[in-house]
């Protein structure tokens, strides 16, 4: 899909995040089962599925026949960052047909000592046609992910690495900071629990918003509510 087609289509809406892990309830090891959640997803109305591996990627495609914004989580030694981590899992979401390609582009440390810039640039370089998102944990990461060329910016990773702020609810400020900065579509993402907050990541200047674990994850789903039961 063209960029300015698939930026129209997601454009002040909801996207799914439809990923299961080893060791997550819903991770089979035998086959991909969330295109069954994807299946569900467009149903409800969402223009863009956001999944991790290879598999999940092509049995979504093929279940939804929707724009996949494609990741592989995968842990290196020597490595704090693990969405998209290296060339070869970027190799590999271009072979499976991933629409966009969400790379780790915070400042955490890489084992083949080169810099996120370094990295981002040999992608762009190798693949100057593919969409790519920067998932960043701060407003600097943002910037420069956007200056090196990438087409998307994700707040993806704010709470999640040593320095950056530990909220419970999603980083408001930062998405209406990157907004008000550059000039390409910021994506709302991260601890996005409720309608509510989804409605005040678009107020606050996102592009679009993803949710995950409040639709797709339903162990912490259930863990929510019954935290909540047992502590009132």
């Amino acid at each position: 899909m063209k960029k300015e087609a698939l930026f129209e289509q997601m454009k002040g809406k909801v996207i799914v995040s439809c990923q299961a892990v080893p060791g997550e309830p819903l991770y089979v090891e035998e086959k991909s089962i969330m295109y069954l959640m994807a299946r569900a997803a467009k149903q409800a109305g969402t223009p863009v599925i956001r999944t991790s591996s290879i598999r999940d990627v092509i049995a979504i495609k093929e279940e939804t026949g929707l724009p996949v914004i494609g990741l592989i989580k995968v842990q290196y030694d020597g490595f704090e960052s693990y969405i998209t981590p290296t060339m070869k899992e970027v190799d590999a979401l271009v072979e499976a047909g991933s629409d966009v390609i969400a790379l780790d582009c915070t400042n955490q440390k890489r084992g083949d000592g080169k810099s996120i810039s370094e990295f981002i640039t040999e992608v762009r370089r190798k693949y100057p046609d593919e969409i790519l998102m920067a998932d960043i944990s701060t407003y600097e990461e943002g910037v420069n992910a956007w200056k090196l060329g990438v087409d998307i910016v994700g707040t993806t990773m704010s709470g999640y690495t040593p320095y950056s702020p530990k909220l419970d609810g999603p980083d408001y400020e930062l998405v209406k900071k990157l907004s008000s900065t550059v000039d390409i579509p910021v994506i709302g993402e991260g601890r996005v629990h409720s309608p509510e907050q989804a409605v005040e990541m678009l107020n606050a200047g996102a592009f679009a918003v993803v949710v995950g674990g409040a639709i797709t994850r339903p162990l912490e789903i259930a863990q929510r509510f019954i935290k909540a039961v047992e502590g009132r």
